[in-house]
């Protein structure tokens, strides 16, 4: 079974822009929420994130490597922008079908081309298809990244409706919860000012992972929630 939960010793992240924009919210007094954003930057990012600053909220994406080779500017706009990043891999691959050199190559090279576009090395992880296992866990501790999966999934890639999407954020949302979506899916970008306005009227802070943990670095090869 993967390791569950996080050290109450966890180190605060240092410098990082996320934590010091929400460092004023306390996740254990008020109702957090964490959107987050797997598969970018693409092309509809950039839309996403002028969203996210409008309405003034957080979120956390996971960087597939290839991409932020692509579009290193969104990768940077990002991370500038208070939003926590993640290690996606290089090219999304299942993981527990590779061989144990060929995963740490799609970390190794993710983590790089990531620090390399932002400055950042990412601390935390999330992998492809949300497969996984105890090896794909272990290897990530070698590179220092704890893994952060979800508590509910809208699958936005399959269900490409903004109607339905937005139906779907509202049904999953839960305190403390951690919602995956795709910043590459044009009808999620589509329905974000929607649904960021209802979830901050039924009183949800939208917020960073780092930040719904109270600010606390996730150890690495733990797995979060």
């Amino acid at each position: 079974m993967l390791i569950q939960g996080l050290l109450a010793t966890s180190l605060v992240l240092a410098g990082s822009p996320a934590a010091a924009v929400q460092a004023k919210v306390d996740c254990a007094k008020v109702k957090c929420l964490a959107l987050t954003f797997d598969d970018g930057p693409g092309k509809t990012t950039p839309a996403l994130l002028d969203v996210l600053k409008k309405e003034r909220v957080k979120a956390t994406f996971f960087l597939v490597g290839k991409r932020v080779d692509e579009r290193p500017s969104v990768a940077r706009r990002t991370l500038a922008e208070g939003h926590a990043i993640g290690n996606h891999t290089y090219s999304h691959p299942w993981l527990p079908s590779r061989l144990e050199d060929d995963i740490i190559q799609e970390l190794k090279a993710a983590q790089q081309v990531i620090k390399d576009a932002t400055g950042h090395t990412p601390t935390m992880f999330r992998p492809p298809y949300g497969r996984t296992n105890d090896r794909v866990l272990y290897l990530a501790e070698q590179f220092g990244l704890a893994q952060v999966m979800w508590t509910g999934t809208t699958l936005d890639w399959d269900l490409k409706d903004a109607k339905k999407i937005k139906a779907a954020v509202l049904r999953l949302a839960k305190r403390d919860g951690v919602l995956l979506m795709h910043d590459t899916v044009p009808q999620t970008v589509k329905a974000m000012p929607g649904i960021v306005k209802e979830l901050k009227k039924r009183g949800y802070h939208l917020v960073t992972v780092p930040t719904l943990l109270g600010g606390k670095r996730l150890k690495a090869g733990t797995s979060y929630p």
